[in-house]
C-alpha cells in the first residue's frame, strides 16, 4: 500500500469521525450519523473526481473505505460522553482531515493529468467540500464560509507549499507530511489567535 493510499484512508476515517461527531452535537440518531460520516468522508473526493473526469468515483467498490466510515461512526456511537467534550475533538479531527485530504486531492488530480494550479484547487475542494455538504445537511452555516475561519485558506497555503516542494530535493513522503502538518497547524493557530481574512 502506497503512502498516498494510507493518507487517503486515514483522511476518510478521520473525516468519518468528524461527521459522526457533528451528528452527535446535533443529537441525531445512528442513521443520521452514518449519513453525515459518509458525506464528510466522501463529499470532497466525489466532487473532485467529477470535475477531473475520473473514470470512476474514488470510493466505488472500495470496501476498506466503507469499513472505515462505518468504524468511525460505530466508535462515535459507543462513546457515551458529554456533547461539549466533543467540540474540541471535532475541531482537531477536522483540522487533521483537512491536511490529509489536501495532499490526497492534489496528488490524485496530478495523476489524472491536471496541471499544478488546478490540482491545488482540486486539493482544496477535496479537503473542504465534504464538510460543506455535512454542514448543509445540518442546516448550519458551512465552516468554509464562516467569517474568521481560515479553513480553505489553510488548505490552499499548505497545498501551495506542497506543490512548490515538489520542485526541490525534498523526498515525496516527507513533502506529504510537511503539507499535512502545515495545513493542520495553520488551521489550529488561526483559530486560537482568531486570525481572519479582510472583509470584502
Amino acid at each position: 500500500m502506497t503512502a498516498l493510499k494510507i493518507i487517503s484512508y486515514t483522511g476518510i476515517y478521520i473525516f468519518a469521525l468528524t461527521g459522526a461527531l457533528k451528528a452527535r452535537t446535533f443529537k441525531m440518531d445512528v442513521f443520521g450519523g452514518i449519513v453525515l460520516a459518509f458525506a464528510t468522508a466522501y463529499g470532497g473526493g466525489t466532487v473532485r473526481d467529477m470535475f477531473i473526469g475520473a473514470q470512476r468515483v474514488n470510493w466505488v467498490n472500495d470496501n476498506i473505505a466503507l469499513l472505515l466510515v462505518l468504524a468511525g461512526t460505530g466508535i462515535t456511537f459507543l462513546l457515551k460522553q458529554n456533547v461539549h467534550r466533543f467540540r474540541a475533538t471535532l475541531f482537531y479531527t477536522d483540522a487533521i482531515g483537512l491536511g490529509l485530504f489536501t495532499t490526497t486531492g492534489i496528488e490524485v488530480s496530478l495523476q489524472n493529468g491536471v496541471n499544478q494550479p488546478y490540482a491545488l484547487v482540486m486539493g482544496v475542494i477535496t479537503a473542504t467540500f465534504g464538510g460543506l455538504v455535512a454542514d448543509v445537511l445540518c442546516s448550519s452555516i458551512p465552516t468554509l464560509l464562516k467569517r474568521g475561519e481560515l479553513y480553505a485558506t489553510a488548505s490552499a497555503i499548505g497545498g501551495a507549499l506542497y506543490i512548490l516542494l515538489k520542485h526541490t530535493i525534498v523526498p515525496h513522503n516527507t513533502n506529504l507530511v510537511i503539507c499535512i502538518v502545515t495545513v493542520t497547524a495553520i488551521r489550529v493557530y488561526s483559530k486560537r489567535k482568531r486570525l481572519t481574512l479582510p472583509e470584502i
